[in-house]
């Protein structure tokens, strides 16, 4: 099985480079933008691609003809994608749309050719009104990105190709040379400072290990599972509760974590006050079967001990 990823630089697409390179059965294609920046560069094939370039994605398509694409690549930063709307359509978007189109036309000109789509979205296209979520929760997006992640998966229900979207919920974890930072790295960082921070009390999420979410990710390519699946960790928490719990774990001063409210900090896009997944569906039908929050945290400090030898 050819297996492309795209967005390979990212946190999810590390991920899965790196629980798919050594799979005797499967061929593990990483696409990004501009050069591979994995520490590990052996065990896959690695091309560089502009999703946001039609003319590039048919190239690479038809180069490789993978049998499963899984899109991770995204522009996530919410409130960018308020005040760059142009680029946050593009990638978010009309990318989207070079794929799907690309490997539409390689099925119809290659017969017995059967690819299969794999989206990943968010738990922001919805309102945050209430939650958990299940699958069936009505979508209605507060920002710009929400609205961007909405209609690039209206794109993928809308195909002929054999699709799934994964959708997930705030997802932590470590990438090489730790180049960026998470909810559980900067409450750590701050606390062992003996900074005080302030963290919202009224949103509440299911945390996802980015380790999980890959997993779920191979689960749905291995299974050519269909429709939409929820992927996040199993654990409901508001960003409170999970500030303290990544302070006892460390056994740092819960003293330093002020409760605040949303309202008070000026943010460009809006977040959903309330999401978090119901994850039964991934569970029964998948296998799917994520970390604890704890356990996550635990994996997370296994990581950057090994970097730091």
């Amino acid at each position: 099985m050819k297996i492309l990823i795209t967005g390979s630089n990212g946190l999810l697409g590390q991920k899965l480079v790196y629980k798919l390179r050594n799979h005797k059965d499967i061929t593990c294609i990483a696409t990004a933008r501009g050069e591979n920046r994995l520490v590990k560069q052996d065990g896959y094939i690695y091309e560089t691609l502009d999703i946001t370039s039609g003319k590039d994605v048919e190239n690479v398509f038809a180069k490789h003809m993978p049998d499963v694409v899984i899109n991770t690549a995204a522009m996530t930063n919410v409130d960018a994608c308020e005040t760059e709307k142009e680029a946050c359509w593009a990638m978010n978007v009309t990318a989207v749309h070079n794929q799907v189109k690309s490997l539409e036309l390689l099925r119809t000109d290659n017969t017995g050719y059967k690819p299969h789509f794999i989206h990943l979205s968010t738990d922001f296209i919805f309102d945050g009104t209430h939650g958990p979520l299940d699958e069936n929760e009505k979508p209605n997006p507060l920002s710009y990105y929400a609205e961007s992640k909405l209609a690039a998966e209206i794109i993928v229900q809308g195909c002929s190709l054999d699709w799934a979207i994964a959708r997930t919920v705030l997802v932590y974890g470590i990438v090489d040379n730790m180049s960026r930072s998470n909810i559980v790295l900067w409450v750590k960082s701050n606390l062992e400072q003996g900074k005080t921070i302030n963290v919202v009390d009224d949103q509440f999420r299911t945390p996802t290990l980015a380790e999980d979410l890959a997993d779920g990710c191979i689960l749905i390519a291995q299974q050519r599972a269909k429709g939409i699946y929820n992927i996040s960790g199993k654990d409901y928490y508001s960003i409170l509760e999970l500030a303290h719990v990544v302070a006892d774990y460390y056994k740092l001063d819960k003293s330093l974590i002020k409760p605040s409210k949303s309202a008070d900090i000026k943010q460009p896009a809006k977040r959903p006050p309330i999401t978090g997944f119901i994850i039964d569906k991934a569970k029964k039908e998948l296998g799917y079967n994520p970390h604890s929050f704890t356990e996550g945290i635990k994996i997370l400090e296994d990581q950057i001990k090994e970097m730091s030898k």
